[in-house]
């Protein structure tokens, strides 16, 4: 009875805020599917441009924290349903230690340039892990588990921006690569596949060139898509004693929930347990979450908070992006994986 008097009290407080976030979510994938372009950066701009009603106090503060918290956490959730061990396993021992090797370099070398540029720790983290392993879906998850200060969410914004703006201009610019370098499918496939940062991207740059590359290409990103377990878990560690300490006396959980939800999810679609067509409802329920969690993170953020952070942090996941570039062609052309 208490959890149903909770819900009930709820409600009428996250409503207003979450229904704007949907309705953010609803205009915007309207505008992306019939004009073209990336529909979570649009989500992020128009939530942005809206920040006021935030930043006023009103009811609508209560929806938007509950958008970019507990809609979020449920959308990374659901991402378990796009990836089974089968697949894992069908692309061969050569792409997934690309895969492994290329997450983890690109990650270490972003604490490592973080530092070089008198940034955080954690924004390294944040921004590496982001563009290791799947764009804007990783940057929220990761950010989910990390330490809160006062520029976590500015940060999380910045760099959900940012790796979707490179990943629109790769989904574009890749694919001229692959031509100009007489790329096989499988080469190609590995290389999309590896590199640029988004699903929605990668599945675009893929089928461009062919039905072979698209396929091989979402393979490669769905195991990317896989390293967000353990890397979830690594970051657990690392910030363990920053997230008790400002737990207080509440237990923190070994694992975070969602992560348990979409492990679990993974077992379940590779036994065949889920239907195909529920499996793609799935999926594009995820897809709705992340957009609605998104819109909530853009109300939050006002341009004067991003206009502070600099140039730096740019300049930080642009390397990333480059050096993950160099490892995943080392891999193709020393490592002949794809051939």
């Amino acid at each position: 009875m208490r959890h149903v008097r909770s819900f009930r009290d709820t409600v009428p407080k996250v409503l207003p805020g979450v229904l704007i976030c949907v309705i953010i979510g609803l205009a915007t994938t309207f505008i992306s599917e019939h004009y073209g372009g990336p529909v979570m950066l649009y989500a992020l701009l128009f939530g942005i441009s809206i920040h006021f009603l935030y930043a006023e106090g009103g009811r609508a503060v209560a929806g938007v924290e509950f958008a970019s918290r507990t809609i979020l956490r449920l959308g990374v959730a659901l991402l378990g349903t796009r990836i089974t061990i089968s697949q894992v396993a069908e692309l061969g021992i050569g792409p997934i230690i690309t895969v492994i090797v290329g997450v983890t370099l690109t990650i270490l070398s972003g604490v490592a340039l973080a530092r070089v540029l008198g940034l955080q720790k954690d924004l390294g983290m944040l921004t590496g892990g982001s563009v290791a392993i799947c764009g804007a879906s990783a940057a929220l998850a990761l950010s989910a588990v990390m330490p809160r200060h006062e520029n976590h969410e500015r940060n999380t914004i910045m760099t959900v921006v940012s790796v979707t703006a490179l990943s629109t201009a790769a989904m574009v610019i890749y694919p001229l690569f692959v031509s100009v370098l007489n790329m096989t499918d499988n080469q190609a496939g590995v290389f999309l596949g590896g590199t640029i940062h988004d699903v929605a991207q990668v599945v675009g740059a893929g089928y461009i060139i062919s039905q072979e590359t698209g396929d091989i290409s979402t393979f490669v990103k769905l195991l990317r898509v896989a390293m967000l377990v353990p890397a979830v878990m690594c970051f657990m560690f690392v910030f363990s004693k920053q997230n008790k300490s400002a737990a207080g006396d509440k237990k923190v959980p070994l694992l975070p929930g969602f992560l348990v939800g979409f492990v679990v999810l993974v077992i379940i679609n590779s036994l065949g347990l889920i239907p195909e067509a529920a499996s793609a409802s799935i999926t594009t329920f995820s897809g709705w979450c992340l957009v609605t969690a998104i819109a909530g993170l853009g109300i939050k953020t006002s341009f004067q908070k991003l206009a502070e952070v600099g140039w730096k942090p740019i300049v930080l996941i642009v390397l990333e992006t480059l050096i993950l570039l160099v490892i995943v062609f080392a891999f193709i052309y020393m490592g002949g994986v794809g051939s």
